[in-house]
Parts: structure tokens; sequence; C-alpha cells
């Protein structure tokens, strides 16, 4: 429990039995309901008022302002919702704002060469998300007319959309009543419900769903967020992600991403070079560059020199 912020799991049951008591035991599996219940009496969300009061108590005392939060374009919701997939929002914010300076909507993003886009990413990692949300700008331009759509479903098809964010994307800029869950909702309503770490992510989705306080779903998700980050830490709670990322210097991936950096303030790069530059990198340099290839980050080009072997660049 942490200071001045009791669980739910430990507040008083409220309105037992009401139209606002929701049993988890209608909720979860029994496998998984077995781990989360005291004695004979199952744990239960009996008052989502209780849930919803308390966080948004804590947001109005202590809400983070970013650039994100203060628009509701789509676009641009999109934009920082890729941007902060494993990264820090502080890191985020410089890079978001030349962002939308550089490439205001869909199709200016489209019609800009990979090298162009990569050199803006420069800072913010995972490479392959910018290649993603360049491709996801060429489709919403050739079939949305350059609007990002606003239905889940549509926006699950596009490259580099998954599970969250075709959810978070009409949350934050539609204010959609649909519940989105990241890793920070996650460790929240593991906590606050003392439900097991393995719960699926369907059973939690659920969960998330049933709490949703109706036609406030942007403040409630931007409410969970400042709460996961600034409070209800994972440090804090002990409970894991489900990935943790790996130590970055001098990881495969760090690797990848100097080498991205070389070519984008390179015409090209001949594999020679490659090779000498990074002869100490402990991972197969070939299988990086495959891997970059297989991508769409970088492509192979032959040399008019038959004695010097072909060269990498930027793809496009």
């Amino acid at each position: 429990m942490l200071p001045g912020f009791p669980s739910m799991r430990e507040a008083p049951t409220l309105h037992h039995g009401d139209e606002k008591g929701i049993f988890l035991t209608g909720l979860l599996s029994s496998s998984t309901m077995k781990l989360v219940t005291r004695g004979t009496r199952a744990v239960k969300i009996d008052d989502t008022e209780l849930f919803h009061q308390k966080i948004f108590d804590f947001y109005r005392q202590n809400r983070r302002s970013f650039p994100w939060r203060e628009t509701t374009d789509r676009y641009a919701v999109m934009i920082s919702e890729i941007m902060l997939q494993q990264t820090q929002a502080e890191r985020v914010v410089p890079r978001f704002n030349e962002w939308l300076h550089h490439f205001p909507d869909s199709v200016h993003l489209a019609s800009a060469p990979l090298r162009e886009v990569l050199s803006f990413w420069s800072g913010l990692g995972y490479n392959s998300r910018a290649v993603r949300l360049h491709r996801c700008a060429a489709v919403i331009t050739e079939s949305y007319g350059g609007i990002v759509p606003s239905q889940p479903e549509l926006l699950k098809k596009l490259p580099g959309i998954g599970e969250y964010t075709c959810r978070s994307i009409p949350v934050f800029a539609d204010n959609l009543d649909m519940a989105a869950v990241d890793t920070n909702i996650r460790r929240i309503l593991i906590h606050e419900f003392g439900l097991p770490e393995d719960i699926s992510a369907f059973e939690l989705q659920r969960i998330a769903d049933v709490v949703l306080p109706p036609g406030q779903s942007r403040d409630w998700h931007n409410a969970l967020m400042d709460y996961g980050a600034l409070m209800l830490t994972s440090k804090r709670t002990g409970i894991r992600p489900l990935s943790r990322q790996s130590k970055f210097q001098g990881s495969k991936r760090w690797y990848r991403g100097q080498l991205i950096k070389e070519l984008v303030h390179s015409e090209v790069m001949y594999l020679e070079e490659i090779e000498e530059k990074y002869a100490n990198c402990p991972w197969n340099l070939d299988d990086i560059i495959t891997d970059l290839i297989h991508e769409g980050l970088v492509e192979r080009q032959g040399s008019e020199n038959h004695c010097v072997r072909p060269m990498l660049k930027i793809k496009g």
C-alpha cells in the first residue's frame, strides 16, 4: 500500500448488489478467480465511483502538461502515441514538436523520403517505428484522403497500429468511450484490485471496460497515465511489466541504431567500410543488415567497381 493512497482491495464495500456493484467473478475465469479471493469472499468492484474519485483527485493535483494533450487532431495524436511507445515522454516532447512542424499531416509525411523521416526520428530509438509510420501515412493518404480514421477496426489495419494504439488514438483524439490498456494501466488495475500478475489481457481488458467513466475517456486515461507514472510506479509496487528492455549500450538494437544514424547522414556506405568500422561488434553484422533490409529501412546497391563489395543506403 502506498502512503495516503489505500488500494481499492482495502476500501470498504459500498452499494453491495446495486447496479454499480460489479463482481469480479463475473469478469474473470475460474482459474484466475481462485487467485483473487480472501477466504471464501471474492474480491469485487462494488463501487467504481470510489476508484474514479481517487484517480481524478490525484490528477487534479498532479496533472502533467504535454503538447499532445493540447490537441484533438487525430494525426497529431497518432504521432504522439507511436513516439511514446517504449520512449519516455520527456524525450518525446522536442521530437514531437519538430515532427509536426516539418510533417504537419499524413500527406506531407507520406510524400517525404524515408531518409528525411528517419532524420527527424533520430534520438527516439526503434527506427522501425518510423518506417511503419511512414507506410501508415501512405495508406491513410491513399485510402482515407489523408484523414486518420477514427474507428479502431480501421486503425488496426494500418502499419504499426496494434491493439492498444487502435484504441488510444480515438480515446485521446475523440474522447471515445473505450478503454485502452498499456503497461501503466495494467499495473494500476492489478494493484488496485488485487489481481494476479499473470491475468490474461482479455480479462484485464474486460475490467478496464467496466471501470471506464462514460463521457470522460480522454481525461480518465490521462489521469491513469499520470497516476501510474508518478505514484504507482513499477518500482513502488513490484509489479513487473510484461516485457522488459535489455541494456541498450552495446546491444544489437544499439548497433542497428548506430548504423541507421550513419546512413541517414551519408549517401551510401560500402559494406567493407561498415565491417571495418564495426569489427568489434559481438553480433553478426550480416544478420543485422539483413533484418534492416527486410524491415524496409535500408537497401543494398551494387558497385560499378567490381573489386569493391556492394553498398548500403537508406531505402528510397
